[in-house]
């Protein structure tokens, strides 16, 4: 009989998403009455902005002859997509990232799962706690980790704690480590990392020859110009760093499925036999072998978000679910809960109230007010007592989410 991967099996429970998806459709079909409102699941509610459409139409067009036709593309994403995310992305902000060095992808969330193919075994990785549970999965998975503990916790793994006490920022850790997972703006925290802060990671990774994977999904939600939006900002970081980042959020591609990491030239790793080894050489072959590319139709419509039009309908976006957030902080915050996140970020993470654990919340949420968010517990042991909630829906169900949370807590 063929066997499976063990590894699976020592994860504690379904993915957090759909397991929230299972308990919200036993509730749905239990009570058939009642409209939930989703505030969960980062998913977003816009249409795609106009400019990305208009070129995706033209893309089909060009498809319906042969002169225009396309199969496949390259691997690595089509050059002059490339070379547009390096131009306004990376080159604008001081960044010396080149069109060489962007793989285009159809997710973040893949890639930063897919980017242990080309890592070995035996890696130190170090994860925040609370933390996009994908980085903690995926390794699991792979068979990088331990059992996990009663408090959920995987052998193997070291763990950051962030909370109120150290304002969510990870303290960097005494022992050496190999692979560092940081994700800015935070999902699920919604906390945001300066330049500082970045420099000292950086100034760490390349003292312990660690590689930093480096999550920037969210990084055109950063409202403060003194922020940085990407690791590359950061001096030394390209001998030291990985990125990732996404058209999902920012211009509403969760359904077209378009994204893109950064490897730099020169990024080293080490062989089993001592030997340095270029990631850009490994990530390229790991891509050609098992990615066929993003559409050329969905590229097409990624490339318009550098159009003058593409970035003016993107911010608009951008402001729409920024200024959600701001009602949900604002409007949780009359209600008497601690509140955090939420200005540079899409999401909002919530202290739940005294004696409520994470899931209590949710179903105290979802039986009275027919609210759907994430308990901050499926993020982590440090993210027990905390809960997050996603600006990404519509200004009607946001302000009817907060109504009905404010009604709940009453009663």
């Amino acid at each position: 009989m063929v066997q499976v991967n063990g590894n699976y099996l020592k994860l504690k429970a379904g993915y957090l998403f759909p397991e929230i998806a299972r308990r919200v459709k036993a509730f749905s079909e239990a009570n058939p009455e009642a409209q939930v409102i989703r505030l969960g699941i980062g998913d977003v509610t816009e249409p795609l902005p106009e400019a990305c459409r208009n070129a995706m139409k033209a893309a089909i067009d060009e498809m319906s002859n042969r002169e225009g036709f396309r199969g496949y593309g390259p691997e690595q994403g089509y050059l002059w997509l490339r070379e547009a995310i390096a131009k306004h992305d990376f080159q604008a902000r001081g960044c010396s990232i080149t069109a060489e060095e962007i793989f285009v992808s159809d997710g973040s969330k893949c890639d930063s799962a897919n980017i242990l193919d080309i890592l070995g075994p035996d890696n130190r990785i170090a994860v925040t706690d609370p933390v996009y549970p994908v980085y903690v999965d995926s390794n699991v998975m792979a068979g990088r980790t331990g059992d996990a503990d009663d408090g959920g916790q995987y052998g193997g793994l070291t763990y950051l704690p962030i909370n109120t006490e150290n304002g969510f920022t990870a303290k960097i850790p005494n022992e050496p480590v190999d692979l560092i997972y940081l994700c800015f703006p935070n999902n699920p925290t919604g906390a945001v990392a300066t330049k500082a802060q970045l420099q000292a990671w950086v100034d760490y990774a390349r003292a312990n020859s660690a590689l930093i994977l480096f999550d920037a999904a969210y990084e055109a939600f950063i409202q403060d110009p003194e922020l940085p939006h990407s690791i590359y900002e950061i001096e030394g970081a390209r001998e030291c760093a990985i990125e990732f980042r996404s058209f999902s959020k920012n211009a509403g591609f969760t359904g077209t499925r378009c994204a893109l990491t950064v490897v730099p030239r020169g990024l080293m790793g080490t062989a089993a036999n001592g030997e340095a080894v270029e990631l850009w050489g490994l990530w390229n072959r790991r891509q050609c072998t098992k990615f066929n590319g993003v559409s050329y139709i969905v590229q097409r419509g990624a490339e318009a978000v550098y159009f003058a039009e593409g970035q003016a309908q993107v911010q608009a976006l951008v402001a729409f679910y920024m200024e959600n957030a701001a009602i949900i902080r604002r409007e949780l915050a009359a209600a008497g809960l601690e509140v955090y996140g939420g200005e540079q970020a899409p999401y909002v993470w919530i202290k739940t109230p005294p004696g409520v654990d994470s899931w209590g919340f949710f179903d105290l949420l979802l039986g009275q007010a027919h609210v759907v968010g994430t308990p901050g517990s499926g993020f982590g042991a440090a993210g027990e007592g905390y809960f997050r909630l996603s600006a990404f829906n519509s200004r009607e169900n946001v302000e009817e989410a907060m109504g009905r949370i404010q009604g709940a807590l009453k009663g």
